[in-house]
């Protein structure tokens, strides 16, 4: 068999497939009888906060007061294996090897439009109107201050430009108010709301379809900033090398994912609100507090035999996403600022404790006066680097932008704050910044250069530590000691 998709001939159809894959590599625990009500989001947090980085996914079975075989699953792609899984990299040895891979690929990535088809998995049952009840699945009641049960954290919310006429996916959190309303929530400047205005602004209904089960490769895709006008279709099937199976729903005509496990549709009408939230989010904090939110009226529920609701569990960091998103958004701004016309960058990081976004590092080899500061400037104001940031450092090739002590003291040693420390001021935030007053949604930023000048680089005085010929030599001669410290 030869291997181009990870340790795979393929990529995989489906969550169900990649699944497979995920245990066979050793990476699911399965939990029997946790309680949707609190239990399922602590012990996500329990696992993933004691395992960061490197947890294992999560499939919870036997809920109470639900049907066997009616599933949730935490944590999909948080680990550097599941993510080169889930993306058919070669099998990682740690996590700047997935983002290396990842800015590979996008030297070559095409996007692939989905392939529409009649009938898919997802039709095996269809709720419609006065029979729709989506309390039939085992809706999380994620944190103990939650305003309700989020059946939409870890979903894909799809929707049609009505004015370009194209397919954007988003993740939004989805509120569950009862057996067939949905408060959705989205942040402004999002190109989903930017979308939903377009509705409203012309006095119609938007047309909504909300997937809460699937490919982690489309959450990884909804989850992210994509330039405006390409499709998370598009951009998931270019990763694939091959296009999404959708078939079109019935009352919408909207594409939804053939092997989605459950996917909701209905629409939104000007004015139609209720009170969305509170809600524990990313950042660590109840951010956002309680507001109106347009009601999403869904008109049909499709579902697979078994279902699995798939969730993310949102908190103080670390969570069972938050590494998964570390690593695509190291890749993205990478990408992103050599597409700029940058050249020299050795590595980029979005820091776990940032809540990958609100610490990141990029690491360059200085060839000019300038460079490092245009380098943090591009990391700070790209696409994917734009939405909720706070702290960009530039650091020389020497520093591990992965290793928070080695950034900082890089930091320490090699920045002054008067000469190296830039602002960039009204950047692009929203009411999940739980430092912004509430009704703003910009903020400030700090661009810290911690790199040595440029003009400095010759006199400089050097690292005081052994050279890699004289380490490597010395950890060889004294092996059988040095194995007896580990």
């Amino acid at each position: 068999m030869q291997k181009t998709w990870n340790d795979y001939d393929r990529p995989h159809q489906d969550l169900r497939e990649l699944l497979e894959r995920v245990d066979k590599a050793g990476e699911l625990l399965r939990v029997s009888g946790a309680d949707w009500n609190l239990e399922v989001g602590t012990l996500a947090e329990i696992i993933h906060g004691t395992q960061r980085g490197e947890a294992p996914a999560i499939l919870f079975d036997n809920i109470p007061g639900y049907p066997a075989g009616f599933r949730l699953l935490s944590g999909a792609s948080n680990s550097s294996a599941r993510l080169a899984l889930t993306l058919g990299f070669p099998v990682p040895r740690g996590p700047m090897d997935v983002v290396r891979s990842y800015r590979d690929r996008m030297q070559r990535h095409e996007p692939i439009p989905p392939r529409i088809v009649e009938t898919g998995p997802v039709l095996e049952n269809i709720d419609r109107d006065d029979d729709v009840d989506i309390f039939k699945f085992p809706i999380p009641f994620l944190h103990e201050l939650d305003g309700g049960r989020y059946i939409g954290t870890d979903d894909l919310v799809i929707m049609r430009d009505p004015e370009l006429d194209w397919i954007n996916i988003g993740t939004y959190r989805s509120m569950a108010h009862s057996r067939n309303q949905v408060g959705l929530w989205t942040s402004p400047g999002k190109q989903g709301r930017q979308i939903r205005d377009k509705y409203f602004k012309q006095g119609k209904p938007c047309p909504v379809l909300i997937s809460c089960g699937h490919d982690p490769m489309l959450f990884l895709a909804g989850g992210n900033e994509l330039r405006f006008g390409l499709s998370e279709y598009d951009y998931s099937g270019g990763h694939r090398g091959l296009p999404f199976d959708v078939v079109l729903s019935e009352v919408h005509k909207l594409p939804m994912p053939a092997h989605s496990e459950i996917v909701l549709e209905g629409e939104m009408y000007p004015d139609d609100t209720l009170p969305e939230g509170p809600f524990g989010e990313f950042t660590g904090y109840y951010a956002g507090g309680k507001s109106n939110q347009p009601v999403v009226r869904i008109q049909r529920v499709y579902y697979r035999n078994d279902p699995i609701l798939t969730m993310a569990t949102p908190l103080r960091p670390p969570s069972d996403f938050s590494f998964s998103k570390c690593v695509m958004k190291a890749g993205m701004i990478w990408d992103e600022v050599e597409r700029a016309g940058l050249s020299g960058v050795k590595g980029v990081w979005c820091h776990e404790a940032g809540a990958a976004r609100l610490f990141n590092i990029i690491s360059i080899k200085q060839a000019y006066a300038g460079h490092a500061r245009q380098a943090a400037m591009l990391a700070a104001n790209c696409q994917s680097g734009s939405y909720l940031g706070r702290f960009v450092v530039v650091v020389d090739e020497d520093v591990d932008p992965t290793n928070l002590f080695d950034v900082v003291w890089a930091m320490c040693t090699r920045c002054d704050p008067v000469e190296d420390i830039e602002f960039i001021r009204k950047a692009w935030s929203g009411p999940l910044d739980p430092r912004i007053p509430r009704g703003t949604a910009t903020n400030s930023r700090a661009v810290i250069d911690a790199c040595r000048p440029f003009e400095m680089l010759k006199d400089f005085p050097p690292v005081a530590c052994a050279t890699p010929e004289l380490r490597q030599k010395v950890e060889a001669k004294f092996a059988d000691l040095l194995a007896k410290l580990k």
